[in-house]
C-alpha cells in the first residue's frame, strides 16, 4: 500500500453510521480532514501505518458529526453571564426571584441584573413575572428578565425609566408594550425589546470572540461539530462578523458556522456584508456565509406568533404580525437579487403564509432561480401551505427540542387541535421536504438527546404525545441531524455523510442512536468523543 493510502486516524470495532440508508461499518479511515474510507476491520486497519493514530471504539456508537440548524451561537456563550432562568434552576417565580436577588447582592446598585430561559407556562399559576414583583425584590437596580423563546422580556420600573418608556410611550412597529388598566406591566414583547436592549451594556469585541469559543466548545461536548448562527447582528451588528472573522485567524472557532445576518429594517447587515462581498456562499468550510434572516413574527409559547385563530382565551390576539406584506415582499426581493438566501423567522400559520407568497413571488419572477430559501422553525401549517412550500422548493428548518420542551404550552395557548400537531417533522419527512432540526439555543439547550426523544415519540417532558403521526424512524431522526442540516445549507456534498471525500466530522456516542430505547437516549446517552476535521476536539474520557 503506497504512503498516499496510509491513513492518518483510523477509528475500529465500532458500529459507524455512515449515512441513511447506508450499511453500519465497523471502521472508518481518514486522511488529513476528508474521509478516506469505511468497511470491516480487516479492510480497514490494513490502512494503517506507523503513524496512524489508531482509536479502539470499543463497540461504541459513531456518526457523522452533529449539525444545530438552527441556534444562536454567540448568544449561547453570552448566557453563561446571565442568572438562569429555565425551568429546572427556577421552577417557581419566587425562584426566579430568589435568583436575581442573589445576583443584585454582588452586582453593584445601578448596575444591570440579567437572566434568560423562563417559561411562565411551567410556573404551578401560569403567570409571567411583573414589574410589581421585580420592583419589590430588586429596588436598587434594572432588571431586564427575557423569556425561554427570546420574543418577550420582563422588565422592573428602573428599566422602563433608563429605555424612557412610560405610559404614553407607542408601540413600536412590530413590538408590543405590556399596559394593564393604562399601567405598564413590564411586559416587553417582539421588537419592543430593543427598548431595553438599546440602553444595557454591549458586549466588546473580546468578549463576543470569548462567546464564540465558549460556545463552540459547549457544543462539542454534545458531538454538534457545525451550526447554524441565526441572525449574526444581533447583538452588536458588523462588530459580530468581525468577531467571528478573528475567531477563525486565531484558531479559536471551534465549531463550523453557516452564518445568517440580520436583515430586520433599522438593524440590518446586510448591505455592510454586501459591501465586503459577504454573500451567501463566501467563506470557508469553518466560517462561511449563509443567508438573510428576517423576523415576521413571534413565539407561540408567548402568544406572540401570527396565527389565522386567535390564541385560546384571547379572542383578539392573532400574535404579532412584524411586516407587512410590501414590506417583506421589498426586502426579499432585495435581498435575493443582492445574491443571498432567505432564512426568515416564521412560526404562525399566517406568518408562514406570507412568507411563502415572498418566496413564490422571487421564484415567479426568475423561474431559474436556484436558492434553497428556508423557513426557520415554520411551526404552524397545513396541507396546502405544505404543498405550496414543496412546489416553491422552500426547507423547513424546525427545531425538535420545542416539542419535548414547550409542546404542553403549545396545546394550552393553542388547543389540542392546533397544538398536538406543532412543527410536523413527519410530514415534511414523507413529502421529501428534507426538514433540518436544531435547538434554537439559548431558547432550548443544545443536548441532542431531548431533540433525538421527540422526533422518535413525539413526547413532551410531562409525557404528553404531540401526534404520534409524526414521530420518525431513528435513521430518519439522524438524517435530519445531519445530512439535511447539511442541505439546508447547500453543503450536503461536502458534509452530513462520511463518505470517501467528504468532511471527517464525527461524533462518538455510548449508546447505539439506531437501537436503543428513546428513554435510554433521552437519560443515560453521553458524547464520547467528537472528531472535526479529522481532528479529536472532544474526549470524554
Amino acid at each position: 500500500m503506497s504512503s498516499v493510502d496510509t491513513a492518518d486516524l483510523v477509528l475500529h470495532s465500532g458500529k459507524i453510521w455512515t449515512g441513511y440508508g447506508n450499511p453500519v461499518a465497523e471502521a472508518i479511515s481518514i486522511l488529513g480532514n476528508k474521509v478516506l474510507a469505511s468497511g470491516s476491520n480487516a479492510g480497514i486497519t490494513a490502512s494503517v501505518g506507523s503513524d496512524t493514530k489508531v482509536i479502539d471504539l470499543g463497540g461504541r456508537f459513531a456518526m457523522p458529526g452533529l449539525n444545530d440548524a438552527h441556534l444562536h451561537l454567540i448568544s449561547t456563550g453570552l448566557l453563561r453571564g446571565k442568572v438562569d432562568a429555565t425551568p429546572d434552576a427556577a421552577p417557581t417565580r419566587s425562584a426566579l426571584v430568589a435568583a436575581l436577588q442573589a445576583r443584585a447582592a454582588a452586582t453593584p446598585k445601578g448596575e444591570w441584573v440579567t437572566a434568560r430561559g423562563f417559561d411562565q407556562t411551567r410556573y404551578p399559576d401560569g403567570l409571567m413575572p411583573t414589574a410589581l414583583e421585580l420592583d419589590a425584590a430588586l429596588p436598587d437596580h434594572p432588571v431586564s428578565v427575557t423569556r425561554a423563546c427570546g420574543h418577550v422580556t420582563i422588565v422592573n420600573s428602573l428599566a422602563l425609566a433608563q429605555a424612557g418608556i412610560d405610559s404614553a410611550t407607542p408601540n413600536p412597529d412590530g413590538g408590543l408594550i405590556g399596559r394593564e388598566n393604562g399601567q405598564l406591566t413590564g411586559m416587553l414583547a417582539e421588537n419592543a425589546q430593543n427598548l431595553v436592549y438599546d440602553v444595557q451594556p454591549t458586549p466588546p469585541l473580546a468578549q463576543l470572540i470569548d462567546a464564540i469559543e465558549a460556545g463552540g466548545h459547549h457544543l462539542l461536548q454534545f458531538g454538534i461539530t457545525s451550526c447554524m448562527d441565526a441572525a449574526v447582528g444581533q447583538v452588536d451588528g458588523m462588530t459580530e462578523i468581525e468577531a467571528y472573522r478573528q475567531a477563525e485567524r486565531s484558531g479559536r472557532l471551534p465549531v463550523r458556522v453557516w452564518a445568517t445576518l440580520l436583515g430586520d429594517p433599522g438593524s440590518s447587515i446586510v448591505e455592510s456584508c454586501h459591501a465586503m462581498g459577504l454573500v451567501t456562499g463566501h467563506g470557508s468550510d469553518m466560517f462561511r456565509i449563509g443567508g438573510v434572516k428576517i423576523f415576521t413574527d413571534g413565539s407561540a409559547g408567548g402568544r406572540t406568533a401570527w396565527m389565522r385563530q386567535p390564541y385560546v382565551g384571547q379572542p383578539d390576539n392573532v400574535g404579532i404580525q412584524m411586516l407587512s406584506d410590501a414590506q417583506l415582499f421589498e426586502l426579499v426581493d432585495r435581498y435575493a437579487a443582492l445574491g443571498y438566501t432567505l432564512v426568515c423567522h416564521g412560526i404562525g400559520d399566517a406568518a408562514i403564509d406570507q412568507l411563502v407568497r415572498a418566496y413564490e413571488l422571487v421564484r415567479a419572477a426568475n423561474p431559474k432561480h436556484t436558492s434553497r430559501h428556508r423557513i426557520e422553525h415554520c411551526g404552524y401549517v397545513d396541507d396546502a401551505l405544505n404543498q405550496r412550500m414543496l412546489k416553491a422548493g422552500v426547507v423547513p428548518a424546525p427545531q425538535q427540542a420545542f416539542i419535548y420542551d414547550f409542546g404542553d404550552a403549545y396545546v394550552s395557548v393553542l388547543g389540542p387541535q392546533r397544538g398536538l400537531g406543532s412543527y410536523p417533522i413527519g410530514t415534511w419527512d414523507r413529502l421529501g421536504m428534507k426538514p433540518s432540526t436544531g435547538s434554537d439555543s439559548p431558547v432550548c439547550s443544545p443536548n441532542p438527546f431531548p431533540d433525538l426523544y421527540a422526533m422518535l415519540t413525539r413526547k413532551t417532558y410531562k409525557g404528553t404525545v404531540m401526534d404520534a403521526s409524526e414521530i420518525l424512524t431513528p435513521e430518519q431522526a439522524l438524517r435530519a441531524y445531519t445530512e439535511n442540516g447539511a442541505y439546508s445549507q447547500s453543503a450536503e456534498s461536502v458534509k452530513g455523510r462520511l463518505e470517501p471525500g467528504m468532511l471527517a466530522d464525527i461524533a462518538v456516542f455510548s449508546n447505539d442512536l439506531l437501537s436503543a430505547a428513546p428513554e435510554k437516549i433521552l437519560r443515560e446517552t453521553r458524547c464520547e468523543m467528537t472528531i472535526l476535521d479529522g481532528r479529536i476536539v472532544y474526549d470524554r474520557g
